[in-house]
C-alpha cells in the first residue's frame, strides 16, 4: 500500500486529508509523467486528461483543483461533470485521451473523498506507477515544470460524456431486454441510485431501454451521497421491493456506480458473488466463459467455489481490489471476474467494475433463461460469514501482520474450525480499519470466534 494511494486511489477527509492542495499537486505529478510518455500514458505535446466526479459537496472543489493541476503543466483538462467512475473509463479510449481522473470516495460518506487515477486503456494505475507519481508529490524527484502563457492547458467541456456512455451500456444487451421480460412476468425493476453518480445516468439508461422502474435515493442534495441507502445499506431497497410485489429485482449502486448489489423479487440480498456465478454459468452456456474460468478475490464466500466446483468452472483467486481482478483476467484473458462486495467486471464490454452495466446482464441472464433472480441466485449456497472492522491508527494497520499476539489467536481460530471454515484478518486499502473476517458452517461458532479475534486486534492496534 503506497503513502497516498490506497488499493481505490488517494482517499482522505476532503479539506483536512485530501486538501484542494493536494490535489493540484497530484494533477501537476500526474500530467507531467504523462507528458514523458510511458506504457501506460503516450507520450505527446498536448495531452487530454478527463476528469468526473460523483455527487458529494466536496467534488467540484476537488475537481476543479485537479484540473488546475494538470492544466499548470500543459495538460488539458476534458470536464466529464457527475459521471459514474466506469464512465471515465470507457471515454478515455473512445475520446483517444491519454488518462483520466474522477473525484469519488466510492461507498464512503459525505465527509470523504478521493482521486482514482487511469491511463490510455481506461484502467486504474498499477501500484508501480502510482508509486512513482507519490515520489514527485513526496520527495520532489522529478520536480514538473510550471508553464507560461498559452502553453498552459485549458479546460474542455465534456458535453458528450453521459450520452456517449449510456450508447455504450445500451449496446451491450438487446434492445428489447425490458419488451422480452415482461413478456416473461418480470417487467418491473427497483433502482437504489445511493445519492451518487447514478442520480444522473440510471434513470436515463433504463427509460432508453424503456423499463418499468421506481427510483430511491435518486435525489442528490451534495450530503446524502450513501446516507442509510446504496449498495451499503440494503435495508430501505429490501424493504420496498418486498412490498411491491410487482418488482422482479431492485438494484443498489455505490456512490460512485462501480459496483452493485440486488435483492431478489422477495427482497432477498443477491451478492456479488452469486452475480458472478450465474453470470459465469450463462457465459459458459453461451460458449463465451473464456477456458470456463472466473477471478474472484480472497473474499469469496466458500459458497462459490462450491458452485463452481459444481459446474466445471476453475477459479483465479486474487487479493482484494478490482485493480488485481483486472490485472489477473488480463494476464488469462479471462472473460468475468469481481469482488463480493459487488465491483464485477465483464472483459468483452469493460476494463472496470460498472454497476449499470451488471445489472443489465444479470437481467439478461433472467432474460435468457426465464427464471427469477431468487431461483438464479439460489443455486449458490452462502456459507455463514461474519466481518467485523476494527478501527486502529495508522501505524496500528503497518503492525497488523507482524504482532504475535494477532498471529496466535488467528492460529488458534483456525485450529477449532478445521477444514469447515477459513479465517481471515486484511488491513484495509482505502479506510482506518482492519477487517476480520470468518466463514463456516455454523454461525455461531464463527460469530464467536470473529468477535474474540477482534477484540484481539483492537487490543494490540489501537
Amino acid at each position: 500500500m503506497g503513502r497516498l494511494f490506497g488499493t481505490d486511489g488517494a482517499r482522505g477527509i476532503a479539506n483536512t486529508e485530501l486538501t484542494c492542495e493536494l490535489a493540484v499537486r497530484i494533477g501537476r505529478a500526474c500530467g507531467a509523467q504523462s507528458l514523458r510518455g510511458g506504457n501506460f500514458w503516450p507520450a505527446g505535446t498536448r495531452q487530454q486528461f478527463i476528469i468526473g466526479m460523483d455527487t458529494r459537496a466536496s467534488s467540484g472543489m476537488l475537481a476543479n483543483a485537479l484540473a488546475a493541476g494538470f492544466n499548470s503543466v500543459g495538460v488539458d483538462a476534458v470536464m466529464a461533470g457527475v459521471v459514474p467512475t466506469p464512465a471515465v473509463a470507457h471515454l478515455i479510449p473512445l475520446w483517444g485521451c491519454a488518462g483520466g481522473a474522477m473525484v469519488s470516495a466510492s461507498h464512503n460518506p459525505c465527509e470523504y473523498n478521493g482521486i482514482k487515477l487511469f491511463g490510455s486503456q481506461g484502467t486504474k494505475l498499477p501500484d508501480a506507477q502510482e508509486e512513482r507519481i507519490e515520489a514527485i508529490i513526496l520527495d520532489e524527484t522529478e520536480p514538473p515544470s510550471t508553464l507560461l502563457g498559452g502553453r498552459v492547458g485549458r479546460c474542455i467541456a465534456g458535453e458528450a460524456a453521459v450520452p456517449d456512455y449510456l450508447r455504450h451500456l445500451r449496446g451491450t444487451v438487446p434492445g428489447n431486454l425490458a419488451t422480452l421480460l415482461q413478456s416473461q412476468g418480470m417487467g418491473r425493476i427497483a433502482l437504489d441510485c445511493a445519492n451518487g453518480s447514478a442520480s444522473v445516468t440510471a434513470p436515463r439508461l433504463f427509460s432508453e431501454l424503456g423499463f418499468a422502474y421506481d427510483l430511491l435515493s435518486a435525489a442528490p442534495d451534495g450530503e446524502n451521497i450513501n446516507k442509510n441507502c446504496g449498495s451499503t445499506h440494503m435495508e430501505a431497497l429490501r424493504d420496498y421491493v418486498r412490498a411491491h410485489d410487482e418488482i422482479c429485482a431492485g438494484f443498489a449502486f455505490d456512490g460512485d456506480a462501480d459496483r452493485l448489489l440486488a435483492v431478489d423479487e422477495t427482497g432477498a440480498l443477491v451478492n456479488g458473488d452469486q452475480m458472478i456465478a450465474l453470470c459465469a454459468k450463462q457465459m459458459q452456456a453461451d460458449g463465451h466463459l473464456k477456458d470456463n474460468a472466473a477471478v474472484a478475490t480472497v473474499m469469496a464466500n466458500l459458497g462459490f467455489h462450491a458452485f463452481c466446483e459444481r459446474n466445471g468452472i476453475a477459479r483465479e483467486i486474487t487479493t482484494v481490489g478490482d485493480r488485481y481482478v483486472l490485472e489477473r483476467m488480463q494476464e488469462k484473458g479471462l472473460s468475468i471476474g469481481g469482488e463480493q462486495s459487488g465491483h464485477i467486471i465483464f472483459s468483452e464490454f469493460a476494463a472496470t467494475g460498472d454497476g449499470q452495466l451488471t445489472a443489465l446482464q444479470v437481467l439478461n441472464v433472467m432474460r435468457k433463461t426465464g427464471r427469477r433472480l431468487s431461483a438464479l441466485a439460489g443455486e449458490m449456497e452462502i456459507f455463514p460469514q461474519v466481518m467485523v472492522n476494527v478501527k486502529v491508527s495508522n501505524l496500528g494497520k503497518l503492525r497488523c501482520h507482524t504482532d504475535p499476539e494477532i498471529a496466535l489467536a488467528v492460529v488458534r481460530a483456525k485450529e477449532e474450525l478445521g477444514e469447515s471454515g477459513r479465517v481471515l484478518v486484511r488491513v484495509s486499502g482505502t479506510e482506518p480499519l482492519i477487517r476480520v473476517m470468518l466463514e463456516g458452517r455454523d454461525a455461531a461458532q464463527i460469530r464467536r470466534l470473529c468477535n474474540e479475534l477482534a477484540e484481539v486486534v483492537r487490543v494490540r492496534l489501537i
